[in-house]
């Protein structure tokens, strides 16, 4: 089977899209958009999380579906850390509460831990994408 058909183009595309949002969440960070940059962040992961489910080929269109794919197929099973797996549903919780909830405040740190966070979470992805392909 060729790495089209086993959907590297999918993957390939999903990891730099997540790229992509991470730079987005950068620039918003950089131009005090909080609450804005922890979405873009979230979606960073969210996507990166979406690249490696489809090397199994398993998708969601619920973030609560890829949460519980992700760690069923690679955090359960050793493939990543379970702390990618916290990093994953922490990213959700503060962009539902960011997008969401009225009167919301974030601090300057919040943002910044998850863009950090969100940069470590894509490069463990590459890191066993690169082990697969």
């Amino acid at each position: 089977m060729s790495l089209v058909e086993k959907g590297v183009d999918l993957i390939g595309y999903r990891l730099e899209n997540s790229k992509e949002k991470l730079n987005s969440a950068r620039i918003l960070l950089e131009n005090n958009q909080l609450k804005d940059s922890l979405s873009r962040s979230s979606y960073a992961m969210f996507t990166a999380a979406r690249a490696l489910l489809a090397t199994k080929r398993l998708d969601s269109s619920k973030h609560a579906g890829v949460i519980s794919l992700f760690n069923q197929h690679f955090v359960k099973t050793g493939i990543v850390s379970k702390k990618l797996g916290r990093i994953l549903l922490k990213g959700k919780a503060l962009r539902q509460d960011g997008d969401y909830k009225d009167f919301v405040e974030v601090s300057t740190e919040e943002p910044k831990k998850q863009y950090k966070d969100a940069q470590k979470f894509i490069k463990q992805i590459e890191g066993v994408l690169g082990k697969l392909y």
